[in-house]
């Protein structure tokens, strides 16, 4: 790790197998705190380039606990994290609204680094145990239509430094790879993500992995679809389309709208409005909006205003609590 070190100091990058190597040592917990904490700040004072990305994704992959769900037609929507607007969980609740439509969520999260509340916090924060075993995620998914898998169970890099990552409190690169790195490997993906940049590098690494990826980007920041600025949406194919909140029939949010308070428990509580269709009119939008780009990423033929529209329904119909209320109950804990 020294040498390593010594290199990206000298703002040298990695190459490929230089990233992934260092990947397959921090899985094998070869490298202390102090080292993983330096690793993890030479980020920050630079931007990551493909190949470090690329290589420390094929450690992941290599080392992953894979998962099969056969043929089903399966979507994930995830967030970079790290932007640092400590919203509630968007992406979450956007997987319920879009299995409420019908379809299928195969989610990989894990709990917050720089944010209070990540998916697996508001998830176990109403019950959810979490599985590694086919036949119950199986279940999961064909009976609630979405599976769960909580990134620690199913890479074990990731578990490794999860302490660390915590500690520092701010995004760094793991941020990156999390959406990159599920087990599943989905060929459909909803990604937000918190920078142009990284707009630009995800796509190039989607396009080269015949990934149907939807990248979203709010110009304020936020790594998902906020509509509290303009919006820029990256298509699999590479096109770019940047929107207004209003031309889509939305009105504009601002920050304090999305905030997801200070605690697991505050975030849960707007999660579940949210799906009760009692939320604030700001929560609910936003959640739409994200849900109605990851139905059109599964069916890109269909118009926009047709995918808000079935998203709008899934809510107001009582279908997207229906599927969290399976969800939670298949994922719980067996009574003895």
């Amino acid at each position: 790790m020294k040498e390593l070190l010594y290199k990206m100091f000298e703002h040298k990058a990695l190459s490929r197998t230089e990233a992934r190597d260092v990947l397959l040592n921090i899985a094998d917990q070869r490298y202390n705190d102090a080292q993983l904490s330096a690793f993890m700040t030479v980020f920050l004072m630079r931007s990551i380039t493909t190949d470090e990305l690329t290589g420390f994704r094929d450690a992941l992959l290599e080392r992953r606990q894979p998962v099969d769900f056969g043929d089903v037609t399966a979507i994930d929507i995830v967030g970079t994290g790290g932007d640092g607007k400590n919203t509630f969980n968007i992406s979450t609740c956007s997987c319920f609204v879009v299995a409420g439509t019908g379809r299928k969520v195969v989610k990989h999260g894990n709990y917050g680094a720089s944010s209070i509340s990540g998916a697996s916090n508001v998830l176990e924060h109403h019950g959810v145990k979490f599985t590694a075993d086919q036949e119950r995620l199986n279940r999961s998914l064909e009976e609630s239509g979405v599976a769960y898998l909580h990134a620690p169970f199913f890479s074990p890099a990731l578990k490794s430094v999860g302490p660390v990552r915590k500690a520092l409190g701010v995004r760094n690169f793991f941020n990156m790879l999390g959406p990159l790195v599920n087990p599943m490997l989905p060929r459909h993906q909803l990604l937000g993500v918190y920078n142009l940049k990284l707009m630009r590098l995800y796509n190039y690494i989607a396009q080269n992995e015949g990934i149907h990826c939807t990248i979203v980007h709010s110009l304020d920041g936020y790594d998902e679809i906020s509509l509290t600025s303009q919006f820029k949406v990256m298509s699999a194919t590479g096109g770019e389309e940047l929107f207004n909140p209003e031309e889509l029939g939305f009105r504009r949010a601002s920050q304090a709208d999305l905030y997801g308070g200070d605690t697991v428990e505050e975030a849960a509580a707007i999660f579940d409005r949210v799906l009760a269709g009692t939320a604030t009119e700001a929560q609910t939008q936003c959640v739409v909006a994200n849900s109605a780009f990851a139905i059109r990423t599964l069916e890109p033929s269909l118009p926009i205003a047709e995918a808000i529209r079935q998203a709008r329904e899934s809510i107001t119909s009582g279908a997207a609590a229906d599927a969290f209320h399976r969800f939670v109950t298949l994922n719980s804990p067996i009574p003895l």
